[in-house]
């Protein structure tokens, strides 16, 4: 299998050669007998390295060893499918899904990442745990990603319900659970409503206001001192910084301008356009469903507790919602990127509910602690 290397990484590897080259030549210089010149050394040393840290694309670089890994260690490859969409048949449609690369016993699982990114990047904290113990799909929703795509008109969660069910169907998967955060567990709760009720076994929903009618989405939308698009799909490097800091109950302490600039380059400037039309078909119709229907499949819900984009009283809705053969699992001190600040919880929690554990009277709601 062969994997391209972006221009703009080669490019970053040429200044990078010579950087490396005149920081060789710098180390070789013959020793100076005087402290000035030592110092004049070590500072052009550091200059170097400054330098060659600033042009190198972190994320860029990022996203090439997120690929390695799934590669290398976790046996993951990346196979892209032309779908049969249900879109009138004329329009081309095609997914990128990272799968397992060879056969197992082990039980398939379905991830459904949300806006903040590909399936990479929302599950690299997930997947070399997840994937001991189950035989993982992470597809890139069509319009994530730089291969999922389509001609279709469609924006609809209904639409991304019937691409992942088509995906699963070409991979000769007939039976499977799904996991699904945010925006993907919309399309996860759509799944296993209709498009692929047959089809998914269990169901895990992270922090997706799926719970939440149109209106109130909308409402919640409103609320902010920002459009959604300018929220959800930043264009700036302040922009990237809101989202983290609303998405993150502890966001990281540095996010230097050049590496969320490089972010947004890598993320979010390919098909914005059909990104910003499936935000406002979400927050129009919502899921598809009025009113939402009560599921057949046993459901696990996880929340964080300082989740900003989605109250938690919207877990505990679509808990009451379900009923018994749901059950909700609150982590403290984690927002709406739960599968990130809340890893070992979210992936506990996961392998418990789906190997080890099934719902039954009585089962009620649970509390992560760190």
């Amino acid at each position: 299998m062969r994997i391209s290397v972006p221009s703009s990484m080669r490019a970053t590897a040429g200044s990078a050669s010579a950087s490396a080259t005149a920081l060789a030549a710098a180390m070789n210089m013959k020793q100076q007998p005087h402290g000035a010149s030592t110092l004049f050394a070590l500072l052009s040393l550091a200059l170097l390295l400054l330098r060659l840290l600033l042009r190198l694309r972190l994320a860029a670089f990022r996203d090439a060893a997120l690929s390695l890994h799934l590669l290398a260690r976790l046996r993951l490859r990346p196979v892209l499918l032309r779908l049969h969409d249900g879109g009138g048949g004329a329009s081309a449609t095609t997914l990128r899904v990272w799968c397992p690369a060879t056969p197992s016993s082990k039980p398939p699982l379905l991830l459904l990442h949300g806006f903040g990114g590909d399936a990479k990047w929302t599950w690299a904290r997930n997947l070399p745990r997840l994937s001991r113990h189950f035989h993982v799909y992470a597809p890139d929703l069509v319009f994530f990603g730089a291969q999922s795509r389509s001609a279709s008109p469609l924006r609809s969660v209904a639409f991304q319900a019937r691409c992942a069910a088509e995906a699963m169907r070409l991979l000769g998967v007939t039976r499977y659970d799904v996991a699904g955060i945010s925006y993907g567990g919309f399309v996860a709760y759509r799944m296993a409503a209709a498009e692929a009720s047959d089809a998914v076994g269990r169901l895990v929903i992270m922090t997706t206001g799926v719970a939440a009618t149109p209106g109130e989405m909308r409402a919640m939308a409103a609320r902010e001192d920002r459009t959604v698009e300018e929220a959800l799909l930043p264009d700036t490097a302040e922009g990237l910084r809101f989202l983290v800091r609303r998405s993150m109950h502890r966001p990281p302490p540095w996010m230097p301008d050049f590496v969320l600039d490089d972010f947004i380059q890598l993320m979010y400037v390919d098909q914005k356009r059909e990104r910003a039309e499936l935000l406002h078909e979400l927050l129009k119709n919502g899921s598809g469903f009025d009113p939402l229907p009560v599921l057949t499949q046993e459901t696990l819900i996880i929340w964080g507790d300082k989740d900003q984009v989605f109250p938690v009283d919207l877990g505990h809705r679509l808990h009451r919602l379900l009923g018994e053969r749901s059950r909700l699992e609150i982590v403290r001190d984690a927002g709406h990127a739960l599968q990130l600040e809340g890893a070992d919880h979210v992936n506990r929690f996961i392998k418990s509910f789906l190997l080890d554990e099934r719902i039954g009277p009585g089962a009620g709601a649970g509390v992560g602690r760190k």
